[in-house]
């Protein structure tokens, strides 16, 4: 008896994506369609992405369908990214699994999007389960918990001011480079010496026990301008051009450095050597290996594929699967939400 086949939808940035997930485990079809209109104004406007996921949903799904062999009406349940996100973005998301489930009289499963990362690496690992420590790193957050089992999460840490992912992005603008600034900084960092421009390592000085609230948390505004400083001072003699290399790899390196630090930190309270990478900012290749190099050969650190860390269908249909095997379904009346809470928080 074959399982439940799971529509899992992502509308909520800017990559329009669908996936169809069979008994949580067969991945048979997936695409992720990112929107490159972004890029002219270094950044994503809202009402822009809206615009693209409204024009191109029907279609992404029609593709992956296809992909599959399968008709929309042999779906059994639909699993939608309700928020965090753009609201707008997210609107288009939800109001189309609504209209598809009411349509086809099937579940609905609305999704948090920042627990959907955590399911993106079991996926491909079957190990990847819990109990782990888990950071969370995208363009909009960063956040690190401790998870037991699926379900119940304690968070630890998160970013007071900007996330990690946005910072990539800034500090990619500053320096000249194309959108999304993750990739484009590591690619340039290569060419790099980070010990050229010594830079702060943001929150690691203060708070020497686990109970002081900045033990875990996260801030990377005062880095972000640090590099914006001396990228002017480089502007005024000249030498920009010539020390971009060296600039964008020392910022990929304390922030790293940092959320490596924190990560260790949060093994080293909770007891747990299984850290799981999760977000569009653990694609990062010096993030990666620096976790791995950390957690030495007595630890376990599990990670997607690129593919599957940023923004995908195929996490929201894993984590709706999951709530669907719960039998935690959403009623007609769910709502988008910008600021959708974490679920399954305990103390």
């Amino acid at each position: 008896m074959k399982g439940p086949l799971v529509l899992g939808i992502e509308t909520s940035c800017d990559e329009t994506s669908a996936a169809l997930l069979r008994d949580e485990e067969e991945l048979l079809a997936h695409l992720i369609l990112s929107q490159d209109v972004h890029q002219v104004y270094g950044g994503v406007v809202p009402e822009l992405a809206a615009r693209a996921h409204l024009r191109v949903l029907d279609d992404v799904v029609d593709r992956v369908c296809a992909q599959a062999g399968v008709k929309l009406a042999d779906v059994d349940a639909v699993a939608v990214t309700a928020g965090p996100g753009l609201i707008g973005a997210l609107l288009v998301g939800v109001s189309w699994a609504k209209a598809v489930t009411f349509a086809l009289d099937r579940p609905l499963v609305g999704v948090h999007h920042m627990e959907a990362h955590l399911f993106g690496p079991v996926l491909e690992n079957g190990e990847a389960v819990p109990p782990f420590v888990a950071l969370l790193v995208s363009g909009g957050h960063t956040l690190l918990l401790h998870a037991e089992r699926w379900g119940e999460y304690r968070i630890l840490g998160q970013t007071r001011d900007d996330a990690a992912g946005e910072a990539f992005d800034k500090v990619a603008k500053l320096l000249g480079l194309p959108y999304p600034g993750g990739p484009a900084v590591e690619r340039l960092a290569r060419d790099g010496d980070p010990s050229r421009h010594p830079l702060p390592r943001p929150m690691l000085k203060g708070g020497g026990r686990a109970s002081d609230p900045e033990y875990f948390d996260f801030s990377f505004s005062g880095l972000k301008t640090a590099v914006a400083g001396r990228a002017e001072e480089l502007r005024a003699d000249g030498t920009l051009e010539a020390e971009r290399a060296h600039l964008a790899a020392a910022f990929q390196e304390a922030v790293v450095d940092v959320l490596v630090a924190k990560t260790r930190r949060a093994v080293e309270v909770t007891g747990c050597r299984r850290v799981l990478l999760g977000g569009g900012v653990s694609a990062n290749g010096p993030l990666r290996q620096g976790m791995e190099e950390e957690m030495g050969a007595e630890g376990r650190v599990f990670r997607a594929s690129p593919r599957l860390s940023l923004d995908n269908g195929a996490m929201v249909a894993r984590a709706g699967a999951f709530r669907l095997r719960n039998g935690e379904t959403s009623g007609l009346d769910l709502a988008a939400d910008a600021n959708l809470p974490f679920p399954g928080l305990v103390p």
